[in-house]
C-alpha cells in the first residue's frame, strides 16, 4: 500500500501541472504555461497580407474547463481607444478581438466569440463557408483589462458549446481563427491569413491539435410570464421550460415545453405589397441553439429548406399565431457523419406538426448531406414532403464548389403534386486579389418548399458570371484603404422560357482609412417580363430600367456616428423615362459611452409603381413615403439595460391610372374604378432587462402598434403624423426565465 501511495506521488511529480485559467482579464505566465503562443498576425482589412499595424499576440490552451484564449492588444496612446458600451451581439465599429472555433475541424461549422474593449460580446454560428447568423446565444467568459498601452481580453468556451465528433487517441484536431479590429482605422489583423471575403474561409483556419475533454451538462429554464392587453383589457400567464442537456460531445438534446415563444426583441416593420414574402430572422433561443446541422442553402438570398418562422407562425384557420404545444430537437455525430433532428407539436384545430431530419457526411475536401422535412396541415387537408441531396468540394485550395438537389411531394385533398431542383455554385480565386464565380439554379414550377422552408419564388432558371478584382494596396496618401471591384452579368428565365431579367452589375465594396465603409453598385436591366405582378393571370412587359445605389457607413468619430443610404431607381411602364429615388439618414449621437439616441428619416418616392388589384388589373400609382426610425440604447450597468425602439410610416399612393395586362403582355389602359389610398405603419416598444447570470433575464416590455389601409387620399405628411395615433395591439409583458445548470 504504502509503495502504491509512492508511485502515485512520484507519477504526479513527473506529470506537467494542470492550472485553471481565471478568467480576470490578466494574463499570468504560470496559467498559460504549454500554450501555444501566436504573434504573427497579417492584415485582412485590407486583405494585403502585410504585418499587423499595431502588435497583437496571442495564447490558446485546452483546459479541463474548455478552449482558453488570451490576447495582448497593443494600442499606445497615441492611437484613439473605443471605450463606448454595446448591447449583446453588437455591430458597432469598436475597438474587439474575435476568436472563431471549428470544433470538429472539417470546415462546416464554426462558433465566433467575440468581446469589444468595453468588455462588450457578440457570439454568431457561422457556416457555408461564411455565413454569419449572431441569432444564437451561447454561454462562455470573458474578461478584460487597460493599461497604458494597450489592453487584453481572456475568453473561456466550454466544450459542451458545441456537438463535436468523437476523437481518437486522446487528442482533438479542431480548426482556429484569431483576430483583432482597431476601430480608429479599420484595420484588421488576423491568424491564420483567411478572410470572410473570399470564397473560402472556415476551410481556410489553422488546424491545431489539443488534448481531448468532455464536459456534460444538463440545464432547465424555467420560465413564467405575463401579458396584459390593454387594447382588449385582459390578461394572460403563462409558464413553461427549456431543457438542454448533453452528456457528452456526441450526443445533445433540446426541449421546450409549453414554450413561450413570444419576442421580446420588436421585427422592423415592413410594408409589402409584392407577390413575394419578406424573409424575417428568429431569435428565438430554442431555434438559434446548435441550429448549424440544419443549414440547407438554395443560393437563392435566404432561401433555406428549414426556416423556423413557419413554427409558431400564422395559423392555418387565419386566427393568430399558432400555440405551440412542445418541440424537441437532436444533435449528434458517429464517426465523421452530423445528425441532427427536429420536431414541433402545434396546439389547437388549425395546429401543425413539423419534422425535419439531417444528415451530414464529411469525406476530407468533401461533404455529403441529406435533408428530410415533414409538415403535416389538417386544417388544409395537406402534407408537405421535401427531400434534398447537398455537396461541398475543395478540390483545390483555390476552387470551391457546392451543389444541390432536391424535390418535394404535396398531397393536398387527394390529389398529389411533385416537384424538383437545382443549384450549383463555382468559386475560383485566382492570383494577384482576382476571382470568379459561376452559378445556376433552376427550381420547377411545382416545386414548394414554403411549408417549412423559404423561397422567394420556383419557376425560374437562373445563371450568373462575376469577375471581381481586390485591390488592397492603394497609396499611403489615398482616402481609401481598399476596394473591391465586382461585375457581373445575369439571366433569370422562368421555366417556360419567358425572359424576366437581363443584368450588368458593377459594384465595388470600399474600406476608408478613418474605419467607415463605402457601397456603390449600379444595376442595369434589359426589357423583361414581370409574371408575379398578376399573381398568375399573365404576364406584364417592362421597358428596361437601372438602379443606382450608394451607401456611407461612418462609425463612431467623437460623439457621433451615422449611416447614409442613397438609391436612384427607374421602373413601372416608364421604366428609365420614370426615375424614383430614396435616401435615409440616420445619425447617432453618444449622449455618455454608456447612453446613445439614434433617429433619422427614410424619404421615397417612386413615381411608377405598380401594384396588383385582382385578376388582371394593375393601378398606376405615384407614391411618396415617409419613415422615422429612432431610438436609445442605454447600458445602465454591467447587468441592466434599456432600450427604445420607435418606427413610423406613412405612405401615399395617388392613382395615376388604371391598366389591365393584355394576352400579349402588353398594359392596356382600364376605365374600371381604382381608388388611390394610403398606410400607416406603428412599431413603438421599449425593453428593460437584466441579467440576473448568464441566459437568465427578467423582462419588462411595453409595445404599440398598428397598421392601416386607408381608401382615401391623405397626403405623405398626414399619414405619417396619423401614423402615431394607431393602437391595434398595446402589451405590457414580464417575464422571467432562470437557467438552473447541473
Amino acid at each position: 500500500m504504502r509503495l502504491a501511495c509512492l508511485l502515485l506521488i512520484v507519477l504526479a511529480m513527473l506529470s506537467p501541472p494542470v492550472f485553471a485559467v481565471t478568467m480576470d482579464g490578466r494574463i499570468h505566465p504560470e496559467e498559460w504555461q504549454g500554450a501555444l503562443h501566436v504573434s504573427d498576425f497579417r492584415q485582412v482589412q485590407p486583405l494585403n497580407g502585410k504585418p499587423a499595424t499595431l502588435p497583437t499576440e496571442a495564447w490558446v490552451l485546452a483546459t479541463p474547463q474548455g478552449l482558453a484564449v488570451a490576447f495582448r492588444c497593443t494600442q499606445p496612446p497615441g492611437v484613439p481607444r473605443s471605450t463606448q458600451q454595446v448591447q449583446r451581439d453588437f455591430e458597432d465599429q469598436v475597438d474587439r478581438v474575435n476568436l472563431i472555433v471549428d470544433f470538429n475541424g472539417d470546415g462546416r461549422t464554426g462558433y465566433n466569440f467575440t468581446v469589444s474593449y468595453s468588455g462588450g460580446v457578440y457570439d454568431a454560428v457561422v457556416t457555408n463557408e461564411s455565413n454569419f447568423n449572431k441569432d444564437w446565444d451561447g454561454i462562455w467568459q470573458s474578461a478584460v483589462s487597460h493599461d497604458a498601452q494597450g489592453w487584453t481580453v481572456e475568453i473561456l468556451v466550454p466544450w459542451y458549446t458545441a456537438p463535436m465528433h468523437r476523437a481518437d487517441g486522446g487528442k482533438r484536431i479542431i480548426g482556429l481563427y484569431l483576430d483583432r479590429v482597431v476601430a480608429a482605422s479599420g484595420e484588421r489583423d488576423s491568424w491564420p491569413l483567411a478572410s470572410f471575403q473570399q470564397a473560402r474561409f472556415l476551410s481556410d483556419f489553422r488546424r491545431i491539435e489539443v488534448p481531448q475533454y468532455s464536459q456534460a451538462l444538463l440545464a432547465v429554464t424555467p420560465y413564467v410570464s405575463g401579458l396584459y392587453d390593454n387594447v382588449r383589457g385582459r390578461s394572460h400567464l403563462s409558464e413553461g421550460a427549456d431543457i438542454f442537456w448533453k452528456p457528452n460531445g456526441q450526443f445533445q438534446l433540446t426541449a421546450a415545453l409549453n414554450p413561450d415563444f413570444g419576442q421580446v426583441e420588436s421585427d422592423d416593420l415592413v410594408v409589402n405589397f409584392s407577390a413575394t414574402e419578406t424573409y424575417i430572422s428568429d431569435k428565438r433561443p430554442f431555434f438559434t441553439e446548435n441550429q448549424g446541422i440544419f443549414d440547407f442553402s438554395l443560393l437563392d438570398d435566404n432561401s433555406q429548406l428549414v426556416y423556423t418562422r413557419r413554427v409558431g407562425g400564422p395559423a392555418d384557420d387565419g386566427h393568430g399565431a399558432s400555440p405551440i404545444d412542445a418541440a424537441v430537437k437532436l444533435n449528434g455525430s458517429v464517426g465523421n457523419t452530423s445528425y441532427g433532428v427536429l420536431a414541433a407539436d402545434e396546439g389547437g384545430e388549425a395546429g401543425r406538426f413539423f419534422g425535419a431530419a439531417r444528415i451530414v457526411h464529411d469525406f476530407g475536401t468533401q461533404s455529403l448531406g441529406l435533408m428530410l422535412t415533414r409538415v403535416d396541415r389538417p386544417w388544409l387537408d395537406r402534407d408537405a414532403t421535401v427531400f434534398g441531396v447537398d455537396h461541398h468540394w475543395h478540390p483545390t485550395p483555390q476552387l470551391t464548389i457546392a451543389t444541390n438537389v432536391l424535390g418535394s411531394d404535396i398531397l393536398q385533398h387527394g390529389t398529389r403534386s411533385q416537384g424538383e431542383g437545382a443549384t450549383t455554385l463555382v468559386d475560383y480565386d485566382m492570383d494577384d486579389g482576382w476571382r470568379q464565380e459561376w452559378a445556376g439554379m433552376h427550381f420547377g414550377g411545382r416545386l414548394q418548399v414554403n411549408d417549412f422552408g423559404y423561397l422567394e419564388r420556383n419557376d425560374l432558371n437562373y445563371a450568373h458570371w462575376e469577375v471581381r478584382k481586390r485591390n488592397a494596396d492603394l497609396p499611403d496618401d489615398s482616402l481609401y484603404s481598399s476596394h473591391d471591384w465586382r461585375v457581373r452579368v445575369d439571366a433569370l428565365d422562368n421555366t417556360h422560357g419567358l425572359e424576366l431579367r437581363r443584368q450588368l452589375r458593377i459594384e465595388r465594396i470600399s474600406t476608408l482609412h478613418n474605419g467607415a465603409t463605402e457601397d456603390v453598385e449600379l444595376n442595369i436591366n434589359s426589357a423583361a417580363w414581370d409574371d408575379l405582378l398578376t399573381r398568375g393571370h399573365g404576364a406584364l412587359y417592362l421597358p428596361p430600367t437601372f438602379d443606382l445605389m450608394f451607401e456611407h457607413d461612418s462609425p463612431r468619430h467623437g460623439d457621433w456616428s451615422y449611416k447614409l443610404p442613397v438609391e436612384v431607381v427607374s421602373g413601372g411602364l416608364g421604366g428609365n423615362r420614370s426615375v424614383g429615388w430614396d435616401i435615409k439618414f440616420l445619425p447617432t449621437y453618444y449622449v455618455s459611452d454608456r447612453f446613445s439616441v439614434y433617429a433619422g428619416p427614410y424619404i421615397q418616392r417612386v413615381p411608377d409603381w405598380l401594384v396588383w388589384q385582382h385578376d388582371n388589373l394593375v393601378g398606376r400609382y405615384n407614391q411618396r413615403t415617409l419613415e422615422l426610425d429612432s431610438g436609445f440604447d442605454w447600458s445602465i450597468d454591467g447587468r441592466q439595460e434599456l432600450r427604445l425602439k420607435l418606427q413610423a410610416i406613412g405612405l401615399d399612393a395617388h392613382l395615376r391610372s388604371g391598366y389591365v395586362v393584355a394576352a400579349n403582355g402588353r398594359a392596356v389602359a382600364s376605365d374600371e374604378p381604382i381608388s388611390s389610398f394610403g398606410v400607416r405603419n406603428l412599431g413603438l416598444q421599449i425593453r428593460y432587462r437584466y441579467e440576473l447570470a448568464p441566459l437568465s433575464y427578467l423582462y419588462v416590455v411595453y409595445g404599440r402598434g398598428g397598421y392601416a389601409l386607408d381608401d382615401f387620399r391623405r397626403d405623405v405628411t398626414s399619414q405619417f403624423d396619423n401614423s402615431f395615433a394607431l393602437r391595434d395591439e398595446e402589451q405590457l409583458l414580464v417575464k422571467l426565465d432562470y437557467r438552473f445548470g447541473i
